[in-house]
């Protein structure tokens, strides 16, 4: 954890797996402010920020070797993760479970539908119901009604694996923003229906992350990822409602992996980490460091 305002970091560093972590969530338990992290190993942790101490046991996939994705959220006023994992070969695909997080147990069946790898999972909700937006290398985003389970409508289909999924609001429709190869593509959640064409990112080595905000009261959307041969990588501002990118791109010296929107004293920021280990912030009203 780091401090956003001096950026020296807080406490000791948490030792999350006992191999890389690959995802991490925030959320609440009982009031307390909780980290939930996936890695390469068959196990979802849950780590209180304030004590640095794991939470319970770890929770087990079961039969599988890794953890590419998980989120917390609300069902029914019940605190819950949400996690996808697998093998390392795509022929080992496994479904999309919840668990309470408070007790650490499943939460009604798993979500089954895709037929390969689920990469990423968002949560939010569409028309006052619970739901996970999911993405997959099986080239499609679906949506799941978390108190049922069962999936919402027809897939969205990208025709290419997605990598990551971001949830928002644009002119009053909620929608996802899914990443697929070098393109975005936003969602209408409501209809299931592609809002204009796919945007392209100019990321030609892929979009690793995207996130949705806000900056100066517009909505906005971040894609990130590497830009060029020679490892490069970038973060690319678009507004929401028009798909057009505001400013230039902010360029790094090797990949983007993750990146978030944030506010520091009163400007909103996007906080990035990237391949050569670091972790940036920028002041999104004029793309400074």
């Amino acid at each position: 954890m780091w401090d956003l305002t001096t950026g020296d970091p807080i406490g000791e560093p948490i030792v999350a797996h006992p191999v890389g972590v690959v995802t991490l969530a925030l959320g609440e338990v009982a009031g307390r402010p909780v980290a939930v992290t996936g890695g390469y190993d068959d196990a979802v942790r849950i780590w209180d920020l304030t004590t640095r101490e794991l939470v319970g046991e770890p929770i087990r996939l079961s039969n599988a070797d890794r953890v590419d994705a998980v989120a917390v959220g609300e069902v029914n006023g019940r605190a819950v993760v949400v996690a996808a994992g697998g093998w390392g070969d795509a022929t080992h695909k496994l479904p999309v479970r919840v668990w309470d997080l408070v007790t650490h147990k499943p939460f009604g069946e798993p979500m089954v539908g895709h037929s390969d790898l689920v990469l990423t999972v968002a949560l939010g909700e569409v028309n006052g119901r619970a739901v996970a937006v999911t993405g997959s290398v099986d080239g499609t985003t679906r949506i799941w009604d978390l108190a049922t389970r069962k999936q919402m409508g027809d897939p969205m289909v990208s025709g290419t694996g997605v990598g990551d999924v971001a949830l928002g609001r644009v002119d009053g429709r909620q929608v996802a923003v899914s990443s697929d190869d070098e393109n975005m593509r936003v969602w209408d959640l409501t209809t299931h229906k592609l809002i204009g064409v796919p945007i392209p990112t100019g990321l030609a080595y892929g979009v690793r992350t995207v996130v949705v905000g806000e900056v100066n009261g517009r909505p906005v959307v971040l894609a990130g990822g590497g830009y060029d041969e020679d490892g490069g990588g970038a973060v690319q501002v678009w507004d929401l409602s028009t798909h057009q990118p505001l400013g230039g791109r902010m360029r790094y010296t090797n990949w983007v992996g993750d990146v978030a929107i944030g506010h520091v004293d009163g400007r909103v920021v996007a906080v990035t980490g990237d391949g050569d280990g670091d972790v940036r912030m920028r002041d999104l009203s004029g793309h400074t460091q």
